[in-house]
């Protein structure tokens, strides 16, 4: 009997994984790298200085949260401003800075999308995103969705920016397993640009209409002409 494909706890996390450094990756254009090795931990957190947490639900439900220190914050900002052109001289160099709680929240939501995007096309499920909140604080605080989760399992996984500064994400999911009951191939992304290249490549082939003289020549020698 043929093996089939389990997705589990761990799988789903190594997606959110890479979503967050495929995303902060292309915005700073800098390498963003994570740990080898997860923490299994008992509840979520939000720690100084900067702390971000998103919900989401849908085929199963879940809690994102994200800590930054000072310094991983003010790297990430600074790189994705100066990489969108923004002059440094232009840029705040506070953490509390209302503009770096402000960046750090789009990024925190363009790293839900890219994960919910990949859930949907590769495990054929979908889950719904809250608006991430980000807030500047100076002590830990405990975190928790209101729901009780299903036999809840909660991870940390640490992250490092170029410069080295480190960062969390820690992630509490229902205990939950895909089976794939019959193989499948995941769905593939459609670049926009592609298609439009492609409908202007595939011009409409106009067919030539035979010549057709406008005067009969046996009615012309009937004429004698």
């Amino acid at each position: 009997m043929k093996k089939m494909k389990i997705v589990t706890t761990e799988d789903i996390l190594l997606k959110l994984c890479n979503s967050v450094c495929n995303v902060l990756g292309s915005a700073t254009g800098c390498d963003i790298s994570f740990s080898p090795m997860i923490q299994k931990i008992h509840k979520t957190s939000l720690r100084p200085d900067i702390g971000c947490f998103v919900l989401f639900d849908g085929g199963f439900s879940g809690l994102v949260v994200m800590n930054f220190s000072a310094k991983s914050a003010i790297e990430l900002y600074q790189n994705y401003m100066t990489n969108m052109g923004i002059p440094k001289t232009e840029l705040a160099n506070q953490h509390t800075s209302d503009e770096v709680s402000n960046v750090m929240g789009e990024l925190m939501n363009q790293i839900l999308g890219d994960f919910t995007g990949k859930i949907g096309k590769e495990l054929h499920t979908s889950i719904n995103q809250n608006q991430p909140k980000m807030l500047t604080i100076n002590k830990q605080v405990n975190i928790s969705i209101d729901t009780q989760l299903d036999r809840a399992q909660t991870r940390r996984v640490s992250f490092f920016t170029e410069k080295h500064h480190i960062f969390y994400l820690e992630l509490a999911i229902d205990k939950t397993e895909f089976v794939a009951l019959k193989e499948f191939e995941p769905q593939v992304d459609l670049d926009p640009d592609e298609i439009i290249a492609g409908l202007k490549d595939a011009k409409p082939k106009v067919k030539e209409a035979p010549v057709v003289d406008d005067v009969d020549d046996d009615f012309l020698r009937e004429l004698g002409l």
